[in-house]
């Protein structure tokens, strides 16, 4: 949805970061440019199909983030990566979910809700936007870094405007509907991204069809 809003508000260009392929194929079915990371680093890729950095940057995963594998978790990735990606003066959203203490982490600096990121790096990226051959630390880059959840309360009303009209439709996320006593399944399917299952719509009352015909 981050990627989609982008293309509502008019974004010339929007690349979606995954490697679940079902998400993938939906991202490029609204305009998006899909971006497989298990295939080479999603910097390098989106810097060379855009022929430059990008202006704004969302991390929409959070502290559950994983590395090249997809297997092993790395919480810092997704954070380090938009900054990489980020021209000079650019944005970063962060409505990923990132939490005080998280004992499953790889290490025991993260477990500690403590994650390290490039604010004080070198890239290498940046060399080709820089003023100079040296390349600038991210701090003389004049990010700006927006944290939180969505605020609903403030698009809701435009988001259902959009929709009434007929210029969004949302509902493209949707990959299954679902009877309720189909939750279980469909949370596992989901929870291990097998069979499509990317976003499921569950109709506790059994399906619209049964009460369309009545």
């Amino acid at each position: 949805m981050a990627a989609y809003s982008g293309i509502l508000r008019g974004a010339a260009r929007v690349f979606v970061v995954d490697t679940v392929p079902e998400r993938l194929e939906a991202a490029e079915k609204i305009g998006c440019v899909p971006i497989d990371f298990r295939k080479s680093d999603p910097v390098e890729q989106i810097i060379k199909l855009n022929d430059g950095m990008v202006d704004r940057a969302v991390d929409a995963v959070g502290y559950q983030a994983v590395d090249a594998s997809g297997s092993k978790e790395k919480p810092n990735v997704v954070l380090d990566q938009l900054i990489m990606v980020t021209r000079p003066t650019g944005g970063l959203g962060v409505p990923g979910l990132y939490v005080p203490a998280d004992p499953g982490a790889p290490d025991e600096q993260s477990k500690k809700g403590h994650i390290l990121i490039s604010f004080g790096k070198l890239f290498e990226k940046v060399s080709k936007q820089a003023s100079t051959k040296a390349d600038p630390p991210s701090h003389e880059q004049g990010l700006s870094l927006g944290t939180g959840q969505c605020n609903v309360k403030a698009y809701n009303r435009y988001l259902r405007d959009l929709i009434i009209s007929g210029k969004a439709r949302p509902s493209f996320v949707v990959s299954h509907e679902i009877n309720i006593d189909d939750a279980p399944m469909a949370y596992e399917k989901f929870d291990k991204r097998i069979e499509g299952y990317t976003k499921v719509l569950i109709h506790p009352n059994g399906p619209l069809e049964k009460f369309e015909d009545s």
